[in-house]
């Protein structure tokens, strides 16, 4: 334990740790920013008049539309105050609220990456990011400091290790290696992009692009981590998530990746990095003598940062590490094809793995005069909405119990409600999700076995 102890607490370079900051922060002013040009509050939030839960989490309902635009106006200003570090640990904890509570709003707009970013979000809040190279320092010198206790670079570094390792793992199946599925479907669709469309379409190309996706996923980490290999690696980064990006609808994902990776890059590069920025802040406002700039400080500041060398925090790190770890790989307790009934499949950093489509057909009959009708999804969802929740047992539950509320207010008698969906997973032919003769509203959703979908035909 001493040892750990040593090696969690032993003064480090600050630098990573501001790099990540500023880094961090200009990709959520970014990320908000794009979110909003793009239409999204309106389309996401506003406009839809049912929203999907996240288990434990169906309390959280959308505000009013006055409040939601507020909400990210000041989750930009939160995030240029992470990006400068003023009034820090305030904007980093708004940033994280918000944030946060954006994504809970709708499970349909689930993605590993809004995951990744709340949970670089909590540890933003805990670790001491603005005592270098920030505003605050310039408000309170007395903050400076040139070094910080290890674990608070190593956590983030963890992190990136966990949602790349999974990824890889999670590729090294029949499907994606042998089958070389679903990019078997998804690269020939790719065919008109400037320069390499026409090397995505040969025939063998989804074979070499699922191997190599495994193998970077997997072996990654290692390369960034040694000091040999760590340019080649990161140009490795930049080109695999810039064609990713190219391919593949996933928002500002490839910059987060691009960005929060730096953080491999030794003591020595930040340091030179922030001396560049350093340089460029005195250009631009003239603060030479600005103790943020020059302050003479390296030892380290064990008054001032005593919190973060507390002896209980080997313990909330082991306990936070086995969480990151094992949550994961919880679908192993669900039995039948993980792909099929996704139970366990969220936040386990499974990225692009399936191609998933399928079709629900909502019954809802009425217990005292038996007369039954079919719904029309689209009056109650959007397009995004309505995808996503045709393959998706959890949300075809909890639509089922929405029509139930909505047509009982309408004057149906103690309405059950049933659901032909049929699902292709990886272009195979449809099957029948879930039984389509249970009454859906007779049951609730939980972390059990969900026995009313049926079995994959393998």
């Amino acid at each position: 334990m001493n040892k750990i102890d040593f090696h969690l607490n032993r003064s480090v370079a600050i630098e990573p740790l501001v790099t990540f900051r500023i880094v961090f922060g200009a990709m959520m002013v970014f990320g908000t920013v794009r979110f909003m040009a793009l239409g999204w509050i309106d389309d996401h939030y506003l406009k839809p008049i049912f929203h999907f839960k996240y288990f434990g989490f169906e309390w959280v309902d959308v505000l009013p539309a006055f409040w939601m635009y507020t909400l990210h106006f000041v989750m930009i200003v939160a995030a240029i105050g992470v990006m400068f570090g003023f009034f820090y640990r305030l904007c980093a904890i708004l940033l994280f609220v918000i944030f946060t509570y954006t994504e809970l709003i709708d499970l349909t707009y689930y993605l590993n990456h809004y995951y990744f970013v709340s949970i670089a979000c909590a540890i933003m809040i805990i670790v001491p990011a603005n005592r270098y190279f920030s505003l605050d320092v310039l408000r309170k010198p007395e903050l400076v400091s040139k070094t910080v206790p290890a674990w608070t670079i190593l956590l983030f570094k963890f992190q990136l290790v966990i949602v790349y390792t999974y990824a890889g793992l999670a590729k090294m199946n029949y499907e994606w290696l042998i089958n070389a599925m679903p990019l078997k479907i998804w690269l020939p669709a790719n065919d008109k992009l400037p320069l390499i469309g026409w090397i995505l379409a040969l025939p063998f190309m989804p074979y070499v692009f699922s191997w190599i996706g495994m193998m970077y996923d997997s072996t990654i980490i290692f390369w960034l981590s040694n000091k040999k290999t760590r340019l080649w690696a990161y140009v490795l980064v930049i080109l695999f998530h810039i064609l990713t990006g190219m391919m593949f609808q996933i928002g500002v994902f490839p910059l987060v990746m691009i960005g929060a990776t730096l953080i491999f890059f030794s003591e020595e590069w930040h340091k030179r990095l922030i001396t560049y920025l350093r340089l460029i802040f005195q250009k631009l406002f003239g603060r030479a003598d600005e103790p943020v700039m020059q302050h003479s400080i390296e030892s380290f500041n064990a008054e001032s940062l005593k919190l973060y060398t507390h002896p209980a925090i080997k313990y909330v790190l082991a306990v936070y590490i086995a969480f990151q770890i094992l949550f994961p790989l919880r679908y192993v307790l669900y039995p039948g094809n993980l792909f099929w009934g996704e139970e366990g499949y969220r936040f386990s950093w499974r990225v692009m793995l399936m191609e998933k489509a399928g079709t629900a057909t909502f019954y809802v009959r009425d217990t005292n005069t038996n007369r039954e009708g079919m719904v029309v999804n689209s009056e109650f969802l959007n397009p995004h909405q309505e995808k996503q929740m045709a393959m998706q047992p959890d949300m075809i539950l909890q639509f089922a119990h929405f029509l139930k509320n909505f047509y009982k207010e309408h004057g149906v008698h103690d309405p059950e409600v049933r659901a032909a969906v049929y699902v292709t997973l990886n272009a195979r032919p449809s099957e029948l999700l879930i039984d389509p003769n249970v009454n859906l509203v007779s049951l609730q959703d939980d972390w059990k076995p969900k026995d009313w979908i049926f079995p994959y035909q393998e």
